[in-house]
């Protein structure tokens, strides 16, 4: 009863659009007075939170994505990309999701990723007579792989969270991640054959392509640089990211796309968001101290263990909450409520953490692109100056392959775990 209170409450909180981390951190504070627990172990949380080394690697992450964007970097890559693919049917598209993908893993941000090459390949598919619809859901689409491809920060919050491998994760979401930038690039291309509506790219010469490909070199080897370190064991991620930063500062100076003012607006940007996602994760803190006093976690982990043991079942209730709350709150509010109370009952499911952590973000990623909160849909409508219904009529089909994804690594596992387990 105490649980379907404080749950009932927290959705009202919610409701009525108290931001996430102080409906969270404020109904843990109530709880903890409620109940007579001495209220010093608060603010022992919320130093307790800041004090991890590896979140540092969210902040330097946005940082090293900001300042790619202010750099122009997009472009060089779309580009290089495109003077390979372009002249294939629906070629732009193709060029589209390769460059997401490519930037995915530098900046682990589905935001900057659908910002950056939103920017630079919007106009690029309209000049060339592509659906707007589509190209605004492809774009949409695209930027959701950055949060799902590695280095991914989601992810990483992830492993703070339940203290899993964050290595381990990375390797786990290689596979979806490029099995879902397939499936985009396969849809894209036979839209554009059949659907008809654009005009075909001539095909870029050998000299093009070359001095295209030198342009984006820098950003691909930053890219091998960041990735390469963390799996080599040379660096943590929170290193890798300080190393990738640094590096895409010098990169961008030497290219003289970089000045003051630019690492200064990318500094604040970047400062607002971690400021934001480091609230929601104090507040989320104090929140699972206070139910996991209450032990309202172990409790519901019973009652799905006592009422629910078939894993197939649970898996798919998973999944019915994660789709309905997407509707209502974005990714990393969902990771931070959901992920402390399912946590307890996987051991009992017989659940792989790893291989759930990435079903978890499939999931939170389709709520990205999901009105009426989706965070790329008014990301690509600002970039693109489209209506919100533009936007989600070009995007409605990639939130249903992404769907068709989730339900395939229930059965498929191995498409998530065959290189955790390889290496």
């Amino acid at each position: 009863m105490e649980a379907a209170i404080i749950l009932g409450a927290l959705v009202v909180l919610l409701g009525l659009r108290v931001p996430v981390a102080f409906a969270l951190g404020g109904l843990g504070v109530i709880l903890l007075w409620w109940k007579g627990f001495p209220l010093v172990g608060v603010p022992q949380r919320l130093y307790g939170t800041m004090d991890s080394f590896e979140l540092l690697a969210v902040p330097m992450f946005l940082l090293m994505s900001g300042v790619l964007l202010k750099g122009g970097v997009g472009k060089d890559l779309f580009a290089a990309v495109q003077s390979w693919v372009g002249h294939w049917p629906g070629g732009l598209g193709v060029a589209t999701i390769i460059s997401c993908a490519l930037f995915s893993a530098i900046s682990g941000s589905s935001v900057a990723t659908a910002a950056t090459i939103g920017t630079v390949a919007l106009p690029e598919m309209e000049a060339r007579g592509y659906n707007r619809s589509f190209t605004l859901g492809m774009l949409a689409a695209g930027g959701t792989l950055g949060i799902l491809i590695p280095p991914s920060i989601p992810l990483i919050l992830y492993g703070v969270v339940t203290e899993e491998s964050i290595p381990s994760l990375f390797l786990a979401g290689i596979g979806p991640g490029l099995f879902l930038a397939g499936l985009f690039i396969i849809y894209g291309m036979l839209y554009s054959r059949f659907g008809g509506g654009y005009t075909p790219s001539p095909k870029a010469d050998w000299a093009e392509r070359k001095r295209a490909t030198l342009m984006a070199l820098p950003t691909i080897l930053l890219a091998a640089c960041i990735i390469g370190s963390i799996y080599a064991g040379i660096a943590t991620p929170s290193e890798s990211a300080g190393v990738g930063f640094v590096l895409a500062l010098a990169m961008t100076y030497a290219m003289g796309r970089m000045d003051w003012e630019k690492v200064k607006d990318a500094t604040h940007k970047a400062m607002v968001t971690t400021i934001m996602i480091f609230l929601i994760i104090a507040g989320a803190k104090v929140f699972s101290y206070a139910i996991t006093l209450f032990q309202i976690p172990q409790a519901i982990s019973t009652a799905l263990t006592t009422n629910i043991s078939d894993a197939n079942i649970f898996m798919l209730a998973v999944g019915g909450v994660l789709l309905l709350m997407g509707f209502f709150l974005e990714s990393i509010s969902m990771l931070l409520i959901m992920v402390p109370v399912l946590y307890p009952a996987l051991e009992a499911m017989g659940i792989h953490p790893i291989w759930f952590g990435i079903f978890f973000v499939v999931l939170i990623e389709t709520a990205l692109i999901t009105p009426p909160v989706g965070m790329n849909l008014f990301i690509i409508q600002a970039v693109g100056k489209a209506k919100l219904q533009e936007v989600v009529r070009g995007a409605w089909p990639f939130a249903i392959m992404m769907l068709a994804t989730a339900a395939l690594l229930w059965f498929w596992q191995d498409l998530a775990l065959y290189l955790v387990f390889k290496f």
